[in-house]
């Protein structure tokens, strides 16, 4: 018997609608390259593995791994045992799909790793936190819209998939919770810009929320700038769409044509 552990942020999912709810959405094909993270006790291991003849999975958790791999031979299951949060993605290949109930605890950095592998991805499918859901695709101008927001919407595709109540856990957690799908962007949908500068201006603008633009985005703008954008200094940051951002990225840095 495996005691959950709070370290790692374990609640294993028990309700077996949920479960083939989860499994229908990714509705796996024997061809697919599918990832799971943190498969704790196989919840959505073992009805995946009905679907599929292989399966990567990657988990933390030492005791875990040791029951994954007396339970199935390697040829079924690749074990990762390591942190997700520090694992290459992109060393399996190209077209993956990444599922998982992940650690809430994780859950935001873990997701800004995975951005990383964006062009390695076909699809990822997750559990998390209701809360968490909730700002990955809130809009401009709410409560929830924020940097976790902007950074996601600007790379992937996302859609709520179902919620999930506590008692489809054990232990349940104190909160509710729902799957959510992201599906990368292709090239053409996405704004060319310098990444890094992006990420920059949507942390500065966000750094404190109930302060203007002026305040927070004027170490990187001038009034003219702001006025140049026809943005208006005066609002706050959750006020702003994903394509202002971009487009005060660009205006720092445009980018510059190859010399030839």
């Amino acid at each position: 018997m495996h005691t959950p552990r709070k370290r790692f942020g374990q609640n294993f999912l028990i309700d077996d609608g949920i479960i083939h709810a989860i499994v229908n959405a990714i509705h796996p094909q024997a061809a697919d390259t599918v990832v799971e993270i943190g498969p704790g006790l196989g919840a959505l291991t073992r009805p995946l593995l009905e679907r599929l003849p292989h399966l990567h999975a990657v988990e933390l958790d030492r005791d875990i791994v040791a029951r994954l791999q007396k339970t199935w031979p390697v040829d079924r299951v690749t074990v990762h045992s390591c942190d997700a949060l520090k694992f290459d993605f992109g060393a399996l290949g190209h077209d993956l799909r990444i599922i998982g109930n992940l650690p809430y605890n994780i859950s935001t950095p873990l997701l800004f790793h995975l951005m990383a592998f964006a062009a390695h991805i076909r699809d990822m499918t997750f559990m998390l936190q209701k809360e968490v859901v909730e700002r990955m695709i809130a809009v401009p101008s709410t409560p929830d819209y924020g940097r976790l927001s902007i950074m996601l919407q600007r790379r992937f595709h996302l859609e709520w998939l179902l919620d999930v109540p506590p008692t489809a856990f054990n232990p349940p957690p104190k909160v509710d919770s729902a799957v959510v799908r992201l599906i990368p962007k292709t090239p053409a949908e996405i704004v060319a810009l310098d990444e890094a500068l992006f990420a920059r201006v949507v942390a500065a603008a966000f750094s404190q929320r109930r302060k203007t633009l002026k305040n927070t985005l004027g170490g990187l703008l001038k009034p003219e700038d702001f006025a140049a954008l026809g943005i208006d200094a005066g609002k706050r940051a959750e006020a702003l769409a994903v394509a202002d951002y971009e487009a005060i990225t660009r205006h720092l840095a445009p980018l510059s044509a190859p010399q030839g």
